[in-house]
């Protein structure tokens, strides 16, 4: 079974969400981006939501001097869309998933392949995480504090016992805290 892990960028006070420029993934901080690429390279397949899928769908596919390799990277991975208004995602690899989100991310986990990360999408992170589908949380904590935002663990939502499994610090005084569920 392949592993599910939410990759995300927080602030120190939990927030997700930007409202803030507190977050630029066009940086090249060099041991930052060599851990996304460590990352990467375990996984062949981005599962987002609509609204995050069209946001990086308007950006990256048009990026021709991009020094963080990101952009190859989002052309070439299989990208999984959940959208119930979407038939035609207009990137290259990417599959729109319209049924029931919490049966289509079991079939992805089923099938063969490597990770499968999510990122971004918030609404759909907390679908995943109430339905119990996560199986890994990285998150890349900034050292700014927002005072806002929605959260990748909101009030009411039914968090899984967590298991620290490794931790690292980053140049830029970013902290990267990876999570499995027990």
């Amino acid at each position: 079974m392949r592993t599910l892990a939410i990759t995300q960028n927080m602030t120190l006070d939990g927030s997700i969400e930007m409202v803030t420029d507190w977050f630029d993934p066009t940086v090249e901080a060099p041991d930052l981006m060599a851990e996304s690429h460590r990352q990467d390279a375990e996984a062949d397949g981005l599962l987002v939501g609509r609204q995050t899928f069209e946001d990086f769908r308007s950006f990256w596919p048009h990026q021709t001097e991009d020094a963080t390799g990101i952009t190859d990277y989002l052309n070439t991975v299989d990208k999984y869309v959940v959208s119930s208004t979407m038939t035609d995602p207009d990137w290259q690899n990417s599959t729109v998933l319209s049924g029931d989100v919490v049966d289509e991310v079991t079939a992805l986990k089923n099938a063969d392949g490597k990770d499968i990360v999510v990122t971004g999408s918030i609404s759909l992170c907390h679908t995943l995480i109430g339905a119990g589908l996560v199986d890994e949380y990285r998150l890349f904590v900034y050292p700014t504090v927002q005072g806002s935002g929605r959260r990748l663990f909101p009030d009411g939502l039914e968090i899984p016992t967590l298991r620290l499994v490794d931790t690292k610090a980053f140049e830029l005084g970013v902290s990267l805290l990876r999570y499995r569920t027990v």
